[in-house]
């Protein structure tokens, strides 16, 4: 099916996750301001507020299940182009039902499985979100440089001048992360907490909060236990007005990248090669900003996403991560 030359209704589906969600925001911008197309998203209904607030989207459709809860309405809206940038059973069901040109995403799950196998990398060193880029360049879009969009409404937005301790500024921790290997052990995230002279913020969902309480608990009152008592939307506001961002490769990474915060990413079981890491964050390698990671270990990457608990039993991804440079990097501008 040809592709039209300047499609003005286009859909992009990602159902999921914060972070990829996140990473679609150049896409969306691109293909509003430079071809003028009415932008429409497809998602699952959990992450409807990562767009709908986004001024670059015309509209906004989601599922909780299945796509057949939207079928009907996708068909009315007559689309011209369809950018599939999840790649997965449901996004190929949409295509289907619509029947209509589009682009798809390449996850390159075969060399990322040799990274995570075998430990060789072959993958390209390019970020997610430049691949994303690259799925509408048939349709004229280029790069145009700005980085990750992130929308807060007012009504989200979290006062912090209304909270006596943070008035003076603080440290945002994202202690959070979809799967155990990808986060720092309790004890290793309290010894990197005493270490620095500044107030902390920890960031999660409730999930989140028992670990919170623990860390809090044992700072005496120096640290924040914010996990599960913000929305995502108001989290994502505390990151904004944060001094600086000490993050796993999680949701709040990416947010924290699309606010040109100053990031600290530590990583466990994943690799910054997978291209995700934070994107154009203020300086550091690539635009990576501070990446503290353990290397040379011959079991990692041992996943593309993550475990319950380490396969070796060790640890070693987490428990090794030198505590020192975290600090190192709280301390010294970017």
């Amino acid at each position: 099916m040809p592709f039209p030359a300047h499609p003005k209704k286009v859909l992009i589906i990602r159902f999921s996750s914060i972070g990829d969600i996140v990473l679609t925001s150049p896409v969306i911008r691109c293909l509003k301001s430079q071809i003028g197309a009415d932008v429409h998203f497809l998602t699952k209904k959990e992450f409807k507020g990562l767009v709908e607030n986004n001024p670059f989207v015309d509209k906004v459709f989601t599922i909780e299940e299945k796509v057949s809860e939207v079928i009907d309405q996708l068909r009315n809206e007559g689309y011209d182009f369809i950018v599939d940038l999840h790649h997965n059973l449901r996004s190929a069901q949409v295509r289907r039902a619509l029947k209509k040109p589009g682009a798809v995403l390449d996850k390159l799950n075969i060399r990322k499985w040799i990274l995570v196998n075998l430990k060789k990398d072959i993958l390209p060193a390019i970020h997610v979100s430049e691949r994303y880029l690259n799925v509408v360049e048939s349709l004229g879009v280029k790069n145009d440089g700005m980085g990750l969009d992130f929308y807060i409404p007012p009504s989200e937005e979290v006062d912090v001048d209304a909270i006596p301790e943070l008035r003076k500024g603080y440290i945002a921790f994202a202690i959070g992360a979809q799967h155990e290997t990808k986060r720092l052990p309790v004890e290793k995230i309290i010894s990197i907490c005493k270490k620095i002279d500044e107030k902390i913020v920890l960031l999660g969902g409730k999930e989140d909060t028992e670990r919170g309480a623990l860390i809090s608990s044992a700072l005496d009152g120096r640290v924040i236990n914010a996990c599960g008592k913000y929305t995502l939307l108001q989290s994502a506001s505390l990151v904004r007005q944060a001094r600086k961002v000490i993050t796993h490769d999680t949701g709040l990474m990416h947010i924290a990248a699309a606010f040109k915060k100053e990031i600290i990413s530590v990583w466990g079981n994943t690799v910054p090669a997978f291209g995700m890491y934070p994107y154009l964050s203020r300086h550091g390698e690539e635009g990576r900003g501070v990446v503290v990671e353990v290397n040379n270990l011959s079991c990692r990457p041992c996943s593309k996403i993550g475990f319950k608990k380490c396969p070796k039993g060790h640890f070693k991804c987490m428990n090794l991560i030198a505590e020192e440079k975290i600090i190192e990097a709280i301390r010294t501008p970017f």
